[in-house]
């Protein structure tokens, strides 16, 4: 078993090698922000939406990490409004919270996104109250380490244990959803289950929507036995495609992503999000 820990992780990190070229080739200025056509129109969809994403950053973070945000629309609202963590923003203000609308499945700086959760109809015009006020609570909205934490992952895990009817099950490379600060027993990222960390370097959580991982480094390992995946660092989530029970006036999860909107062209971005 040893021995074979060992081959896999070496395989991830030449996989992640591999990817080096294609992730820091990309330039801020020009990446595409384009939406991907996974988020519902708002001029023929008046339920309420709610939506959680991930994309890997850009530059060479992006072969180890995600960036992760929340995407709502209350019923017969015309747009969408984000909710994310933005570390640059710190740079002009004592707030990296971001709270804005635009689409909510656009690129993130180049990088196709995935849709980890999504629910509509009357049960999300019901999550999305809550969901703001946990975002406005994020407690560590006035730092971000990229590692292993607080991040733009810490907050969305923070929001999701306030809403756990998401049971969103965030990527094995969203780096930063398990730290929780001095608090070292809890909820799973996703609100459900149990989890122990050790600020976001060392724990194991196990829950009914992750099943189980251990934390090593700030690095996830795990399966996932609910919805059949492996969990591996650099390359994520293997398995086949998300899926949800879909409640009544609800739908099941797709794929998607979205990107934030830039910052001005004389502001340097980290190459994390």
């Amino acid at each position: 078993m040893g021995i074979a820990g060992i081959l896999l992780v070496a395989g991830a990190i030449a996989l992640g090698a591999a990817m080096v070229g294609r992730v820091t080739a990309q330039d801020w200025r020009t990446a595409s922000e384009e939406p991907v056509g996974l988020a519902p129109d708002p001029s023929s969809h008046p339920q309420a939406i709610v939506q959680v994403y991930a994309a890997r950053v850009i530059g060479w973070r992006g072969v180890f990490g995600v960036h992760t945000w929340i995407a709502v629309k209350p019923a017969d609202a015309t747009d969408y409004t984000v909710y994310e963590i933005i570390g640059w923003r710190l740079r002009w203000q004592d707030s990296a919270l971001a709270v804005r609308h635009r689409a909510p499945d656009a690129r993130w700086f180049g990088s196709v996104p995935e849709l980890i959760a999504e629910k509509r109809g009357p049960g999300a015009a019901e999550l999305i109250p809550r969901i703001d006020a946990a975002a406005h609570a994020y407690p560590w909205a006035g730092e971000y380490t990229m590692w292993p934490g607080p991040n733009s992952n810490t907050f969305t895990a923070w929001v999701l244990r306030a809403v756990p009817e998401l049971e969103a099950d965030l990527p094995p490379t969203a780096i930063g959803k398990d730290y929780s600060g001095l608090k070292l027993v809890g909820s799973a990222p996703s609100g459900r289950g149990f989890q122990f960390s050790l600020f976001g370097l060392l724990g194991v959580t196990t829950s009914g929507v992750e099943g189980l991982e251990v934390n090593l480094l700030g690095l996830t390992f795990g399966i996932n036995p609910f919805d059949p995946a492996l969990k591996l660092p650099l390359v994520g989530r293997i398995g086949p495609s998300r899926t949800a029970a879909a409640g009544a006036g609800e739908t099941a999860v797709q794929p998607s992503d979205e990107a934030a909107s830039r910052p001005s062209a004389e502001t340097s971005i980290p190459a994390s999000g």
